[in-house]
């Protein structure tokens, strides 16, 4: 008879490093999606794509948002390997 495993504990700190750094490598994929975005949005009659005044907004405030949110990962993870470098030492 097979004995019932224990369930595995995964320390919250290190849980949440983990899924911070996965957010992070994810950023760079989610970025080019949306900056790509606006090539599928609009084609004219010739089937080339045109840039106008609203996709040049959203681009930037896609730019933006990633800088922000690359920003607020950084910090994030900054702090937890420096509340985890506590430990250590």
């Amino acid at each position: 008879m097979k004995r019932a495993r224990a369930p595995l504990f995964l320390e919250r700190r290190s849980y949440r490093r983990r899924r911070l750094g996965d957010a992070a490598r994810l950023l760079p994929v989610f970025g080019v999606i949306l900056i790509l975005l606006p090539l599928m949005w609009s084609p004219d009659a010739t089937g080339a794509a045109r840039l106008t005044a609203w996709e040049g907004v959203y681009l930037f405030a896609v730019w933006g948002a990633l800088i922000v949110v690359a920003a607020i990962l950084s910090r994030a993870l900054a702090a937890n390997d420096a509340a985890t470098s506590d430990w250590d030492g």
